[in-house]
């Protein structure tokens, strides 16, 4: 399956259940990911609260699909968004899907998709239920588009929110960093070295809603950087080509002292 910048990608969106805040950025966020070859937001576009997407799906050329409320308090908008995608993966022509919603009911569609064996990047608020997160192979919150608006310039703990509990609880750093030092240790090697690649793979197969930018990194070998008493990173160029790799091991933290953590 193709998995670099030429996949092929349906990107459905939820309208009904997101807003254009975070429009350009998502798009911008996908298109590393692969080709958006279908963009289609679905709602029923006649509702006044809605008026804002008129100019922005134009620009970003994103098919809206009308889609009438037949009876107050059910969501028919699920339902054609759903018979879409599954229209969509048995055409086969798909490589992934980018579902855009908070809303748990997509889980089951989610799970469907890659037991096809396609990627499912989820796109969601913080407060989207962890069944629909664990679902995707990669969950993004959209907040993250927002802080990437700012210049932090707080200490990193007061700002080191990252993974969430099952009660949708955000998990302190200390968990955060369990978390990496385990899936370290999972990928490496006789001598503890990692490439952080699979490390980072790893951890997105525990915690899809892992993400270096929610603590104010964009990458997630700054992430690891920030910690030296916990990391050690190596850069390495295999075959002698002129390809750098970088590598992690986990550092024994009674031998460093704490003036080494820098944050």
């Amino acid at each position: 399956m193709t998995t670099h910048n030429d996949a092929n990608l349906a990107v459905l969106i939820d309208a009904d259940n997101a807003s254009t805040t975070h429009l350009e950025a998502l798009l911008n966020e996908i298109a590393t990911l692969g080709r958006s070859n279908v963009r289609r937001a679905y709602a029923d576009w006649t509702k006044p609260q809605l008026a804002s997407w008129k100019s922005v799906l134009l620009s970003h050329s994103i098919q809206p699909i009308q889609q009438f409320s037949y009876t107050n308090g059910k969501n028919a908008t699920d339902s054609s968004l759903i018979i879409d995608a599954m229209d969509l993966l048995y055409k086969g022509k798909f490589d992934g899907f980018c579902l855009v919603s908070s809303d748990s009911d997509f889980t089951r569609l989610a799970q469907r998709i890659r037991e096809e064996g396609l990627i499912v990047y989820g796109f969601g608020k913080k407060h989207t239920p962890k069944a629909f997160m664990q679902a995707c192979d990669r969950f993004t919150y959209l907040e993250v588009f927002e802080e990437q608006k700012r210049t932090p310039n707080v200490d990193f703990y007061d700002s080191a929110d990252m993974l969430f509990s099952d009660n949708n609880q955000f998990k302190p750093i200390d968990v955060a960093i369990a978390l990496v030092k385990s899936a370290i240790d999972s990928m490496a090697d006789e001598h503890g070295w990692a490439n952080i690649a699979p490390v980072k793979n790893y951890i997105l197969k525990v915690e899809p809603d892992f993400d270096s930018r929610l603590f104010n990194y964009d990458k997630f070998s700054d992430f690891l950087k920030a910690y030296p008493r916990y990391f050690e990173l190596t850069e390495r160029y295999p075959n002698g080509d002129h390809h750098k790799v970088v590598f992690v091991r986990n550092r024994i933290a009674d031998l460093i002292s704490d003036a080494e953590l820098t944050i």
